[in-house]
């Protein structure tokens, strides 16, 4: 049997996940039992496998989301005011499916950056395309491309993904130009693509970023009226933990030392 050439041809051809295979199949003795059509089966399905991992790394390195969160880590015993059910709903990515929006605000600290990225990793996970930008420097990177003729190509790859995720909203007020800018976005990605949204500052007061009025009602009237919400509230998760007492009672040393040692 020329299994090793078979096995140099396979890699030639880029089927790496049945070079694998083949390879592993060759040093098991027990496949011997196995028709053909099975560890055939067993291959093709290496190879699936192998090329649904390239892919997600693939998209995961085009998103550049800012966290490494995924939506099985999350805290559910946080108190935080997380619409559990709703957040379980949106991870499904049906919501995606449909050209959605989720806007996701609250103090600095409860999680809105993770819970974005979580949903967005997920997506990708789910096969679909997502890019992460914080609006400030996504509003910078714009001005640049006006200044060298990317302009346009730039929204277009804004256009085109099928999640978009802007963090870090409404930290200032914008310019006239920038909020020209976040209006060439939003409207490009109405009904044709979702977008993630966080922010510190309350929908209610969003209106009030953006110095043209009339640019403010367009960019609401496409992101805000039907987009699903999480409203966060509590203490910051990254608030240091108390520390312990530097010393303590005579009662509560032999306590002290039997936490120690569960440890």
């Amino acid at each position: 049997m020329l299994t090793h050439p078979t096995h140099d041809r396979l890699l030639a051809l880029g089927f790496t996940g049945m070079a694998k295979a083949l390879e592993e199949q060759r040093r098991q003795r027990n496949v011997e039992g196995l028709s053909f059509e099975e560890r055939l089966g067993l291959i093709v399905d290496r190879e699936a496998v192998e090329r649904e991992s390239k892919r997600l790394v693939l998209r995961l390195k085009y998103a550049n989301l800012r966290q490494s969160a995924v939506v099985e880590d999350l805290d559910t015993q946080t108190a935080r005011g997380l619409d559990k059910a709703l957040f379980a709903k949106l991870a499904s990515g049906e919501w995606i499916a449909r050209r959605q929006d989720l806007l996701i605000t609250g103090k600095t600290g409860t999680g809105k950056s993770w819970l974005a990225c979580a949903l967005g990793h997920k997506a990708c996970r789910d096969d679909r395309s997502v890019l992460y930008y914080r609006v400030p420097r996504l509003l910078d990177a714009l001005a640049l491309a006006r200044g060298d003729g990317r302009y346009p190509r730039l929204l277009r790859s804004l256009a085109r993904v099928e999640l978009l995720i802007l963090d870090d909203w409404g930290l200032a007020p914008l310019t006239s130009q920038q909020g020209r800018d976040l209006l060439d976005i939003v409207d490009d990605r109405h009904g044709r693509g979702s977008t993630i949204v966080t922010s510190q500052i309350p929908v209610k007061h969003w209106h009030e970023l953006i110095p043209d009025p009339t640019i403010a009602d367009a960019v609401l009237d496409r992101l805000v009226h039907t987009a699903h919400r999480l409203d966060l509230d509590g203490p910051s998760l990254r608030a240091p933990k108390a520390a312990e007492p530097d010393s303590v009672t005579a009662t509560e040393l032999p306590i002290k030392a039997a936490k120690g040692a569960k440890k």
